[in-house]
């Protein structure tokens, strides 16, 4: 039987950094998905997918000890090399998409350890919006649901290679020198969560995208900020080791998005609109044979 899995990608992160020398993200799941489809054939082969979907089935089949062919192939809306999660959406997906074409489910714990072992990695395929510790799984928190939020994501230009971000050199140094920030981030981001107040998690998030310049820059980022702020956003989250930066606002404040964004554009020189998201919380959806049917996973 043919099986589909989807999997959110991610408009960067709510925070990121370490504390106390261990790393996390805050995920920030939004309503752009990849989709792996699986059905069983004669021999494996695959359409549209690249090295690291290879490397998921492969190291699928080998957990879940089978030997099946698959006909595999992959369908993304997630701009590659921006921060938003697409390999991580796409590896997902993939995981369990041949996990479901053989009867087996796998756990979100076992999506992430086999992920882990390809590439650093977000979280979105957690139920939620979670606490993850993106290079070595130690930390792995849901802290809810998330808050109904809309989400204009600019792009300022250029791509970020993951695996080659997280192995800098200097990246633990400056990570260090940011804990404060990110402690406090996390905090706001935490209660602003848990209370339902919206104010409190951009305050976060912008915390958290300040703090991260001396990693990663992003030019206008601070006009950005002053220009959303004065459009009723809440505030500004980034991708850390990614090219995106999110402007956030809150369902009231939707008929304000246009001339932020327009007003931006004025204002920052090579920085580009892309689109307005949903925040969601995460999880995987599954369609089955022929039904139109999503249906969550976990």
């Amino acid at each position: 039987m043919r099986i589909t899995v989807k999997a959110p990608g991610s408009c960067g992160e709510l925070a990121q950094g370490t504390i106390a020398g261990k790393n996390f993200l805050i995920t920030c799941p939004i309503d752009l998905y990849s989709e792996v489809t699986v059905k069983p054939c004669e021999d494996t082969s695959s359409l549209n997918v690249g090295n690291k979907v290879i490397s998921a089935i492969e190291k699928t089949l080998h957990y879940l000890q089978i030997t099946d062919n698959f006909y595999v192939n992959l369908r993304s809306e997630l701009p590659i090399g921006k921060g938003m999660a697409s390999s991580s959406a796409d590896i997902s997906a993939t995981c369990q998409s041949i996990a479901l074409s053989t009867g087996r489910i796998l756990s979100p714990d076992e999506i992430a350890d086999i992920a882990l072992s390809i590439e650093p990695t977000d979280g979105i395929f957690y139920p939620g919006i979670v606490l993850f510790d993106h290079i070595q799984g130690h930390i792995r928190q849901c802290l809810g649901n998330a808050i109904p939020m809309y989400i204009a994501i600019f792009d300022v230009g250029g791509e970020i290679d993951t695996l080659y971000f997280n192995q800098r050199n200097d990246l633990e140094k400056l990570n260090q020198a940011k804990e404060l920030q990110v402690q406090e981030a996390m905090n706001l981001i935490l209660k602003g969560l848990t209370t339902n107040d919206l104010s409190l998690l951009g305050k976060g998030a912008t915390l958290s995208a300040l703090a991260n310049q001396k990693i990663l820059f992003k030019p206008y980022l601070e006009e950005m900020i002053s220009i959303s702020l004065s459009w009723g956003a809440v505030g500004v989250n980034v991708a850390h080791s990614g090219t995106v930066v999110g402007i956030l606002f809150p369902p009231n404040q939707l008929h304000r998005c246009s001339p932020c964004i327009e007003e931006i554009n004025r204002h920052c020189n090579d920085v580009k609109f892309l689109r307005i998201v949903k925040f969601i919380s995460g999880g995987l959806k599954k369609q089955e044979g022929d039904s139109n049917e999503w249906t969550q996973c976990f």
